[in-house]
């Protein structure tokens, strides 16, 4: 079996508008499994799915799903460039007209555009050089918005323990500050005491010597 990317699709929710699969499997079960599970998701994500020995990559972006199913070998960066070449090309060829297709409507004619593109991603080595940083920047992206919302309510407890600690820091320096002024004085205080009481005690018994000897 040829590895690499084996099975595409590109959908409208649950709608199938063009699918093309490389060797026989159930591919085609499965994904569409998987827009099932992902109908009520959120409508801009990169997301991954594994199956026995395979992956499935999924991008969904402003209500259009493009799929697709590749060995595990082939890691996230590659599937994800496809899949933004696909999602690109699908788009530019068939614009609003996504929006009203009926299942299957454009898959005499996509089906050989992904079978080209799987063949062009899996045999010319410099074929995702482009669509990598596009594939990783949108990727990122995704995973940067996920990431975002999930620790968001976490995020916010974070910042308030963060400021409290600050503030905290803050009063314990201002303290210290103050424990040392305070410190300083009562030293300077107890030396004047002292000073005084010397002077006093000197001034005493001079007085003293003074009466006893006149």
């Amino acid at each position: 079996m040829k590895m690499g990317i084996l099975y595409g699709m590109v959908a409208r929710g649950q709608v199938v508008l063009a699918e093309f699969s490389a060797t026989q499997t159930n591919a085609s079960t499965v994904a569409r499994q998987i827009l099932e599970k992902m109908s009520q998701g959120k409508n801009n994500s990169n997301s991954s799915f594994s199956h026995d020995r395979y992956i499935f990559h999924v991008k969904r972006t402003d209500g259009l799903t493009v799929l697709c199913m590749a060995d595990d070998a082939s890691g996230r960066r590659i599937p994800f460039a496809f899949l933004e070449e696909i999602h690109q090309k699908f788009v530019k060829t068939y614009g609003r007209a996504i929006q009203s297709a009926s299942g299957y409507a454009m898959n005499e004619e996509f089906s050989r555009v992904m079978s080209q593109q799987m063949e062009h991603f899996l045999t010319d080595p410099n074929a995702d050089r482009l669509n990598r940083l596009k594939g990783e920047m949108s990727q990122v992206r995704s995973v940067m918005i996920d990431n975002i919302e999930k620790v968001l309510e976490r995020g916010d407890r974070l910042v308030l323990l963060v400021e409290k600690t600050s503030t905290m820091q803050g009063n314990s320096l201002r303290f210290k500050k103050q424990s040392r002024r305070y410190k300083n004085a009562m030293w300077w205080s107890n030396c004047k005491i002292t000073v005084t009481l010397i002077v006093l005690l000197s001034l005493i018994i001079t007085y003293i010597l003074f009466a006893f000897v006149f």
